[in-house]
């Protein structure tokens, strides 16, 4: 072969990689990638405001945990609800039953956000939160569906907050203000109050979002700071009180409550009291007066009876109403019941309660889990931060609402626990006259968080709807898509804006909460889905970093979720549930043409018709991606398949969920082989079944092995289910095959067909050293990562750790680094890159430094290139051949120090040298020196040893001229097993042209071999990776790296010298997989 025949760049072969020359050009090397990836945001640019001056730019969002998740998610779990409600709920569900509801709740967010977590740290989750995760998860119609319920619920949300902090000030903090009269006589007065003080309210927080997001932000952390602020006046109160406080008194009259009265002064008989007027008429006459007035004395009873009062004890039982009934202790009907038309100033019940409306009631005083993935694009590390943030988040605030619980039935009367309104107390609000030092700090504290929440669940529900409409997935949305030249949502505030008027026209948080439960259930209850559907499906893709998660878990919070639907409301439930599936059918009618790697596509996999027209209409997203096997079997005379460890290995990559085809080819006549198939198929599918395999077997008969073997990678199949991932054995006896018998050409044209079809290739090399299934080993699994593949590297390993035969294995990850390259940026990088990935390994940069070329890279290349042209030039047969070869050492039988090169043994052969003393002193490298030099006195020696063998040469030519008349050939079988067949015409115009050639003169018998440029780079790649790559993993139990592509020369002899650059590459390695990527993505740090 002649050097000045290449075509490739001088720069490149300055490269040590040059190997990869040709990967390179079309796919990144790891650096470029690994700069590229670490320059990636995943943050949504902020509105620009042209009249502002431009600020310094920053490095990105920095929010840590506490900051950005632990504190949102308490601010938005602590609502209105606790201040107002939490203790009428105590009161009249009692100790026991109100420490299940709260427990029954805080269970469903405790499991949600674990699932939450799960899908969260399962990739980069850019800005979107929730939606975001639910969406892509489950696909655009679950998304679709789910995501308008969750913006529903968030608006409502900010009608409940509206109405709450328009009922702590009319109620508790300024009822003289009034617009209907006192409210305090008739329940329609003070919720017609609230719609109109909530309309008034609404069109100002609406303005100030509109006006002023910086503020909304700015408030939030006062917001925040009151309701720390209050929860700790609670509990100093609480301890404060110990003993009773005499601060709030109650008339009681009998067992019933009283209002409207001054307790110190009216809480008497007399008959000039003010009891006496109202329930007998006048003083004269007691014929008027009630008859329970008149058998039951009036008591004045402390509110707040402290922690060592043993009230506990009375407070455990449930105290459950219907509407209209009285307040009293027990239940026993003469005290409930109301006998006579007027109810005078004893306090009733305004709604019916039982165990599943309270849950009702009080779950929104839960929600709020979300907060902190919703700021995900804000976070340093969400991975990190939203699982740790937000589980922390809610057992603080499960903590605080079940001690809550029992404190409050520990420390308050039970009659003023159910008076709802405090209306005995002068309309005080309870948990306000429990907290030290004044009841202000509760009162100012709850109305301030209250607005807070009010104005983030404003700012975020138009945010949540614009996102929405711009996935295009919803197409009457798409006029919200929309932003105003600030970037605001303008048009989905206004939505917004006239949606939560709905829910204050409502008027009353009792009505206002169940619904809202509903939407967030709903929510809560899909992301639980989403995580057991991934979590079951097992796609390659599902590596969450957080690892306390089980699908049972899911699937009990999404048991939680429905139940507590249908306890709370029935109807209710069926509506919102009526809701996702109309928004569900018209996404799906309209053609959501969205493909985002959902886990219900994930589904498709295991269906029949169906999915397989689904699966038909493109490839699956790169989450989706998983190795769908499809194996190349090579058979013996016998018909049976000759390396069973592929099938082994193919099993223990059956984490990934995929199809798994074995196929083989026999060449020959279909119709004279028809037996020889159905046998090829019954031993293939006796050993599938044997190692475990499940999957299908195809016997395909061809004339041409090639062609054939071409076929079955591009038919095997059928739509979406046709495999992506190819696995061909090694060849094993290359080097002893004869020019004719050339069958690992039909390898090359496997790699190249493989290529084409865009399909990943496995080629195990030492298949004989894996491991069977029912093995377990204990080590490292090193990948190699020579060129960017589509991430086939990474993902391989993981899948075979699924296995319980790679299970205790540790993964390690190696890079080559060249002189431009920062290597510890480039750790730093590649790190960062597979924490996204969610992949545990240990990372080691490899530098590999410009070195010239040494004798023996020259001396291996001359000797590689001399095998081909005496090979060509001999025209050896395979008998001589094979006897050639019989000299050598085979290098899978015996370890590497005693492995002589098969060109050498040829040459040996042909100059009359006793293999048996031919020293390996040659091919060891010599001590550093000029590589021209080097390539010259490897040249010296061949001509001196060309020179001194011409005579045994000439004789060994004739002997193959005479064998070649003779010689009978044998047509090639890699991968059937069909017979072998005389090929008479290649037999005589081999002997014709060998009888034409005539001696040629000692002069002209000087080699006039020169290395080929190109090569000599490959082979000095070949050599020092190797060098390296057995210096850092020679007791590794499996070695992964880039198979570098094949030739685009198909010349015999650069299709040959491919195969000895790859024996180079892995020479000394027991367990090599040499892997090579379909040109697209399969793994991705995205959620």
């Amino acid at each position: 072969m002649v050097g000045g025949g290449n075509s490739e760049k001088k720069a490149e072969y300055e490269t040590n990689l040059f190997l990869y020359s040709e990967e390179m050009e079309v796919r990144p090397r790891i650096s470029t990638l690994l700069s590229s990836l670490s320059d990636y945001s995943n943050t949504i640019p902020a509105a620009t405001d042209p009249d502002a001056k431009s600020p310094p730019v920053q490095g990105g969002a920095r929010m840590g945990t506490l900051i950005g998740v632990f504190l949102p998610c308490i601010q938005n779990i602590f609502g209105v609800i606790l201040f107002i409600r939490l203790t009428w709920v105590v009161g009249t569900a009692g100790a026991i039953q109100g420490f299940f509801i709260v427990l029954c709740c805080c269970c469903v967010t405790m499991l949600t956000a674990i699932s939450m977590s799960a899908i969260a740290t399962n990739g980069v989750v850019p800005a979107g939160g929730s939606y975001f995760m639910i969406s892509r998860s489950l696909g655009p119609e679950f998304g679709g569906a789910v995501g308008m319920l969750f913006y529903t619920g968030t608006t409502l949300a900010a009608a409940m907050y509206i109405i709450g902090a328009v009922e702590i000030v009319l109620t508790y903090m300024a009822p003289s203000l009034s617009i209907f009269g006192d409210f305090t006589k008739d329940p329609n007065i003070m919720y017609n109050n609230f719609r109109v003080y909530g309309t008034g309210l609404l069109i100002i927080m609406g303005t100030i979002v509109f006006i002023g997001v910086k503020f909304v932000n700015k408030f939030a952390t006062v917001a925040l700071a009151c309701v720390i602020c209050s929860i700790i006046a609670v509990y100093v109160g609480l301890f404060y009180n110990f003993n009773g406080s005499e601060a709030l008194k109650m008339c009681i009259l009998g067992r019933r409550l009283l209002k409207d009265i001054n307790v110190l002064q009216d809480c008497n008989k007399n008959v000039s009291g003010v009891l006496h007027r109202l329930y007998c008429g006048n003083t004269t006459s007691t014929l008027k007066c009630d008859p329970y007035y008149l058998e039951n004395n009036a008591t004045i009873v402390n509110g707040i009876r402290g922690l060592a009062s043993g009230v506990f004890l009375e407070n455990i039982w449930d105290s459950f109403q219907e509407e209209g009934q009285l307040i009293a202790y027990g239940n026993d009907p003469k005290d409930i019941d109301v006998m006579s038309e007027s109810t005078y100033n004893q306090i009733t019940v305004d709604l019916t309660t039982t165990f599943t409306i309270l849950i009702g009631i009080f779950f929104p005083s839960v929600t709020g889990i979300m907060a902190g993935s919703n700021r995900s694009g804000d976070l340093a590390d969400a991975q990190k931060s939203i699982p740790i943030g937000t589980i922390c988040a809610i057992l603080t605030t499960s903590t605080v609402y079940l001690s809550s619980v029992l404190l409050f039935a520990g420390t308050v009367d039970n009659l003023l626990l159910r008076d709802k309104f405090g209306q005995s107390i002068g309309g005080k609000l309870v948990v306000a006259n429990m907290a030290w030092p004044n009841q202000w700090v509760i009162l100012i504290g709850s109305f301030l968080s209250t607005l807070g929440a009010g104005l983030q669940s404003l700012t975020g529900a138009p945010r949540l709807l614009q996102a929405i409409a711009k996935d295009s997935i919803i197409p009457f949305l798409s006029p919200f898509a929309v932003s105003s030249s600030r970037g605001e949502p303008t048009r989905a505030l206004v939505l917004t804006v006239i949606i939560c008027q709905c829910g204050i026209l409502l008027g009353n948080v009792d009505y206002l909460a169940p619904l809202l439960s509903m939407f967030f259930l709903m929510c809560y209850g899909f992301v639980n889905l989403a995580c057991a559907v991934q979590t079951l499906l097992r796609t390659p893709n599902w590596r969450p970093r957080f690892k306390y998660y089980h699908w049972s878990l899911s699937f009990l919070g999404l048991s939680l979720c429905i139940a507590i639907m249908f306890m709370t409301s029935w109807y209710y439930a069926l509506v919102a549930m009526g809701m996702a599936g109309l928004i569900y059918k018209y996404i799906e009618y309209r053609g959501a043409e969205k493909e985002w790697g959902d886990g219900i596509s994930g589904l498709a996999l295991s269906a029949a018709r169906y999915s397989l027209l689904r699966l038909e209409e493109g490839p699956p997203h790169t989450k989706n991606w998983r190795p769908q096997i499809l194996i190349l079997a090579k058979l013996t005379d016998d018909l049976v398949p000759k390396y069973r460890k592929l099938f082994a290995f193919a099993s223990q990559l059956k984490a990934g969920k995929g199809l798994t085809i074995c196929v083989s080819c026999i060449g020959g006549d279909y119709i004279q082989n028809t037996g020889k198939t159905l046998a090829a198929k019954v031993n293939l599918r006796k050993t599938i079944t044997e190692e475990k395999v499940k999957g299908f077997v195809d016997v395909l008969v061809a004339k041409d092995i090639v062609d054939g073997v071409s076929s079955l990678v591009q038919t095997t199949g059928l739509g979406g289910m046709k495999p992506n991932t190819v696995i061909l054995g090694w060849p094993y006896r290359w080097k002893q095959e004869p020019q004719e018998d050339r069958t690992w050409r039909v390898f090359l044209q496997t790699v190249r067909s493989v290529a084409a079809a865009r399909m990943a290739l496995l080629v195990p090399k030492g298949i004989n050293f894996f491991p069977d299934s029912t093995e377990k080993v204990v080590g490292n699994i090193d990948v190699w990562w020579i060129v960017h593949d589509g991430g086939l590297l990474m993902l391989l390993p993981f899948l075979l750790k699924q296995h319980r035969t790679w299970k205790n294995c540790k993964m390690r990850i190696f890079t080559v680094a060249q002189m431009e390259d920062n290597s510890i940026q480039m750790k730093k990088d590649l790190k960062k890159f597979l924490y996204d990935l969610r992949i545990e390994a240990e990372v080691e940069i490899v530098e590999m430094m410009d070195s010239d070329i040494s004798a023996y890279t020259y001396e291996r290349t001359l000797m590689m290139e001399q095998r081909n042209q005496m090979l060509r030039e001999l025209r050896l047969n395979k008998k001589e051949s094979l006897g050639v070869v019989d000299l050598t050492l085979d290098f899978n039988e015996v370890p590497a120090e005693e492995n002589l090169p098969l060109v050498q043994a040829i040459v040996d052969h042909h100059h009359n040298v006793d293999v048996k003393v031919a020293t390996k002193v040659r091919f060891q490298e010599p001590g550093s020196q000029n590589p021209n030099a080097a390539m010259d006195e490897a040249q010296e020696k061949l001509v001196q040893e060309t020179e001194a063998g011409k005579e045994g040469e000439a004789d060994g030519g004739n002997e193959a001229m005479e064998d070649a008349k003779e010689g009978n050939d044998e047509e090639t079988k890699l991968i059937g097993g069909s017979p072998k067949q005389e090929n008479k015409e290649n037999t005589e115009k081999e002997a014709k042209e060998n009888e034409e050639k005539k001696p040629e003169s000692p002069e002209s018998k000087k080699p006039t071999i020169t290395p080929d440029e190109g090569d000599v780079r490959r082979m000095h790649t070949s050599i020092k990776l190797n060098e390296v790559i057995v210096k850092k993993s020679k007791n590794a139990q499996l070695v992964i790296l880039n198979l570098p592509g094949p030739p685009r020369d198909t010349r015999m002899e650069r299709e040959s010298n491919y195969m000895e650059f790859l024996e180079v590459l892995t020479e000394g390695l027991e367990r090599v997989l040499m892997v090579r990527g379909g040109g697209r993505e399969v793994i991705t740090i995205y959620s």
